[in-house]
């Protein structure tokens, strides 16, 4: 476990390296990128070195490039739409941000409608942009409006780990979207296994983003599912 301050240089080093919460990349005197935290927090990055980010307390989300995220609809802006993604600004989404989308062929969104989608655009001093495609394909991919299910919040530091939904899946089938603005949405065929999902979430989240995977087991074993 490392834990770094604001200004300290971070080894994060990748082909196609994808930045989190709490770092950015920045030219020294020599003229080499390098990547330095922007907040004091735990270091943490995927398995193959791909994604890094810096896990705090905090309780609001901050948009980074390419992250994934559960939007809600909340007005009609022009051709597009306004979306709370939970971060200090509304976030916009344009109607031909979609896979296929013309001016005459685009989604239909209503006040309300929850979308998945992939931060476009991120900075401090413009509102955050949303497309619902994937980057490189270019295809829509799991983005998209979510139909149905239910949505539950949960902390920020929760909805970067995943362990739970190996668990839940050896259970019963089910669709999981998980955005890391803190909100995971869940489709079950059956009423009682979308109540089992939120519960379990809640009692995985710490706060802290740590859970006890022993502990989660035997919960999820005490419920009638």
């Amino acid at each position: 476990m490392t834990y770094v301050l604001p200004g300290e240089f971070v080894p994060a080093k990748h082909v196609n390296l994808k930045l989190g919460p709490g770092l950015s990349q920045v030219s020294n005197v020599g003229e080499e990128t390098v990547v330095v935290s922007t907040k004091a927090g735990k270091l943490r990055h995927s398995a193959n070195n791909k994604q890094w980010w810096i896990e705090g307390n905090s309780r609001r989300y901050v948009p980074a490039p390419q992250e994934s995220v559960i939007g809600v609809v909340i007005a009609r802006s022009g051709e597009g739409w306004r979306v709370d993604i939970g971060s200090a600004h509304m976030a916009s989404l344009d109607g031909l941000a979609f896979e296929g989308a013309t001016k005459r062929n685009r989604p239909n969104l209503k006040v309300g409608s929850l979308v998945y989608a992939r931060v476009s655009l991120a900075h401090k001093d413009m509102e955050p942009e949303l497309e619902c495609f994937d980057a490189q394909t270019r295809k829509a991919g799991d983005f998209g409006e979510l139909k149905g299910g239910f949505m539950t919040r949960c902390s920020l530091q929760m909805c970067r780990h995943y362990f739970l939904l190996p668990l839940l899946g050896s259970k019963f089938p089910l669709d999981v979207a998980i955005g890391v603005n803190g909100r995971v949405w869940i489709s079950c065929k059956e009423p009682k296994h979308t109540i089992a999902v939120v519960r379990c979430v809640e009692a995985a989240d710490q706060g802290e983003g740590e859970a006890d995977e022993l502990k989660i087991k035997k919960f999820l074993g005490s419920l009638d599912i």
